[in-house]
């Protein structure tokens, strides 16, 4: 069975990602506050669990999330780990940027410092970001940089290779970084910059699910060309995948109806098999050989136990080829295999 804890070793890098990673969102209070303490039993479980990767973000409560990161992490030996953090938004005093607020209004992450977020690509924005962020992870380096949502503000991707990348490429030469990437939900923006730019991994959010595979087609092959390792997360699609029905979430706003018809048509076929969707969800993308990790969040020590769990639950062959015959699985999606 698939161990969370296994090493992939990503040959572009040197790096060995666990297959599966913690992603730190929900420690910065998303949707719902989180406390310090409810935040180190969370990490500290996915120490135990054996999880070593680790990807946090200045977005992530205001920075409350590198902060918690940094703080569990600095006890450990610093070659136990891998973490990465993103550029692309710096927090400053001042009205929240609209991207921070949910259609009601209210900030998506909750019980954190009201700082806003002020996007900036440039070079010099990216030099400044990440040393605010290494102030706040309390560490001296990270060994991941990405280039957070570069579609969220309106930018081309001309101009954010010549600012960030540019920026981030030489952190890369001067070894202060051991790998550059980009993340974001967008198959068709990600697809433009793996095509301009020398990139180690991508972080692929909520677009290579058991729900969706539209990176399949494009994306994936050349990032496998290239040697791109891809880090999948979003794989549960906000909440579909964990709870379909009505009330379900679908990149963070209500899931649409046809869209939680078929989130349904996939349980019932694992229901048939015997085994949870959320298992099935959290497997799916390791099947593809350019995914080199699976990246879920946790905002307690029993929500991480439950994803180590279901990532590690035996699933059959059979209700991968049962998924295809039945029109919910893309006929060219590579399989997961049993280990």
């Amino acid at each position: 069975m698939p161990r969370a804890g296994a090493l992939q070793l990503h040959p572009k890098t040197g790096l060995g990602l666990t297959r599966l990673g913690l992603g730190t969102a929900p420690l910065g209070g998303l949707f719902t506050p989180v406390s310090q303490a409810e935040a180190q039993a969370t990490l500290e479980a996915a120490w135990q669990a054996g999880l070593r990767y680790f990807d946090t973000a200045p977005q992530y409560g205001n920075g409350v999330a590198e902060q918690r990161t940094g703080g569990f992490l600095q006890g450990r030996p610093r070659t136990a780990f891998v973490l990465s953090t993103k550029v692309g938004r710096l927090l400053r005093p001042g009205p929240l940027h609209q991207s921070q607020l949910d259609p009601q209004g209210q900030p998506f992450f909750k019980g954190v410092p009201p700082l806003a977020q002020v996007y900036d690509y440039s070079y010099k924005g990216t030099l400044v970001s990440l040393e605010e962020s290494l102030e706040r992870l309390g560490l001296k380096k990270v060994d991941i940089l990405y280039i957070h949502d570069p579609d969220a503000d309106g930018r081309s991707v001309a101009e954010v290779m010549q600012g960030a990348y540019r920026a981030l490429v030489e952190l890369r030469q001067q070894g202060v970084v051991q790998a550059i990437g980009v993340g974001m939900n967008h198959t068709d923006w990600l697809l433009e910059f793996v095509k301009a730019g020398d990139f180690d991994l991508i972080l692929l959010a909520g677009r290579y699910t058991l729900l969706e595979q539209g990176a399949l087609q494009e994306l994936l092959p050349l990032c496998l060309q290239k040697g791109v390792g891809v880090v999948a997360g979003g794989v549960y699609n906000s909440g579909l995948l964990a709870h379909p029905g009505p009330g379900a979430t679908y990149n963070y706003l209500p899931a649409p109806p046809e869209l939680i018809e078929r989130a349904l048509a996939l349980e019932r076929v694992c229901q048939r098999h015997g085994v949870p969707l959320k298992a099935a969800a959290i497997q799916f993308p390791l099947g593809h050989p350019a995914v080199v990790s699976v990246l879920t969040g946790a905002r307690s020590a029993l929500e991480l136990e439950e994803n180590v769990q279901m990532f590690e639950t035996r699933l059959p062959q059979s209700l991968w080829r049962d998924l295809v015959a039945e029109g919910l699985l893309d006929e060219q999606v590579p399989l997961p295999k049993e280990d």
